[in-house]
């Protein structure tokens, strides 16, 4: 099974613009994106899918395949396909990684993998166990609950599940909440249909797009890892992880 991985890349973030191309311990971010990507024994093609020249010179001049895509996708998503479809690429699943992620573990990209080719499992993705109430109670955090079969029931940026008897004390001890990692993989087919299905009314509730897929009945496997991922979406995120990896 061929598995290869799109990295969209947008240049004009409301909370951080320029992102893809700003400095990270001598190197751009999108350069640390795909390098970590490349890492992963179980993705044979890298391919970044911007909406700007700039990063497209950049990347390009890094070695790495990359594809301009329309300004106006609503998601990541619908770039990976539209960068997809214009590859024609030979590939049976395709591994979404956000390009504000550039310490990505290969061993979760691998466990992600691991998890598509399954051949009941059309859409993937991945989760950690929450362990602190600062990020339970961090709605910029996503939290997903899932079923006894490891696929998401839903997900917020809420606590859920709510214990409404329960003393906040307690918390963590009556249930595992779940922080969900921004990392996807589709069947090929999944990803096109996905694609193509309306915004849906919890996709509006919670700006989360993956809810219009839970809504239309679609079963999104979830992997749980204990690596932390580090995305960067705002100049403070920026500086947390230069204190984390590299003081």
């Amino acid at each position: 099974m061929k598995i290869i991985a799109i990295i969209p890349a947008r240049y004009a973030s409301t909370r951080f613009p320029g992102k893809p191309l700003i400095d990270i311990g001598g190197k751009t971010m999108i350069q640390r994106v795909t390098e970590q990507v490349r890492l992963c024994k179980s993705i044979s093609d890298v391919i970044v899918a911007t909406d700007d020249e700039r990063i497209f010179n950049h990347v390009e001049s890094l070695g790495v395949q990359c594809v301009m895509t329309l300004v106006d996708h609503p998601s990541g998503t619908d770039r990976c396909l539209e960068a997809f479809e214009k590859t024609k690429a030979d590939a049976d699943c395709i591994v979404n990684v956000q390009g504000d992620e550039p310490f990505v573990d290969p061993v979760q990209l691998d466990a992600l993998c691991a998890l598509i080719s399954q051949p009941d499992v059309s859409i993937a993705t991945l989760a950690k166990r929450i362990t602190d109430k600062e990020t339970l109670f961090d709605t910029s955090k996503v939290k997903v609950v899932l079923n006894k079969h490891s696929q998401a029931l839903y997900f917020s940026r809420q606590a859920i599940p709510f214990y409404r008897n329960a003393e906040e004390e307690a918390w963590h001890t009556l249930h595992s909440y779940y922080k969900h990692l921004g990392l996807y993989a589709f069947k090929s087919e999944a990803l096109r249909s996905v694609c193509a299905l309306p915004a849906s009314s919890l996709e509006r509730a919670e700006s989360l797009e993956q809810l219009r897929w839970i809504e239309n009945g679609y079963s999104i496997h979830v992997g749980i890892t204990e690596i932390e991922s580090a995305a960067i979406d705002t100049p403070e995120d920026l500086q947390s992880a230069m204190n984390r990896y590299f003081s």
